[in-house]
């Protein structure tokens, strides 16, 4: 198996997550637009670059923004966590290390002069 390629268990998990929309005409499958989605984030290059057995770039970057845009990413994050969560794969605790924690670059600087105050006036009523 290549490595930018999803295993035969991987489509059939998210084939379920999918929205079925019956009113748009006949697309690639969707295995195919997954492998080139995984393609371009594994490797990392523009849409453009997408290798021509995926589909055109097109075709992925708009499925890409569709599945974005509809929540089938959130829904197979949330279906992955569950079903890692049974198989008690996933632990919860979450801390993060006082020491590392880097306060922001502003806070950080010595002062090392002052603003100059400005002082209000009175102004004496006529």
């Amino acid at each position: 198996m290549c490595r930018h390629k999803l295993s035969d268990a991987e489509p059939e998990f998210v084939r379920p997550l999918l929205l079925d929309d019956a009113s748009r005409r006949k697309r690639l499958d969707d295995g195919m637009v997954w492998n080139g989605i995984v393609w371009k984030f594994r490797i990392g290059p523009g849409w453009r670059e997408a290798p021509g057995r995926y589909g055109a770039w097109t075709t992925l970057h708009t499925q890409f923004r569709r599945w974005a845009a509809d929540g089938t990413f959130d829904r197979m994050l949330r279906a992955l966590q569950a079903s890692a969560d049974v198989a008690g794969a996933v632990d919860w605790m979450a801390a993060a290390e006082p020491t590392i924690v880097r306060a922001r670059q502003q806070d950080t600087l010595l002062r090392t002069h002052k603003a100059p105050a400005v002082a209000h006036r009175q102004q004496d009523s006529p």
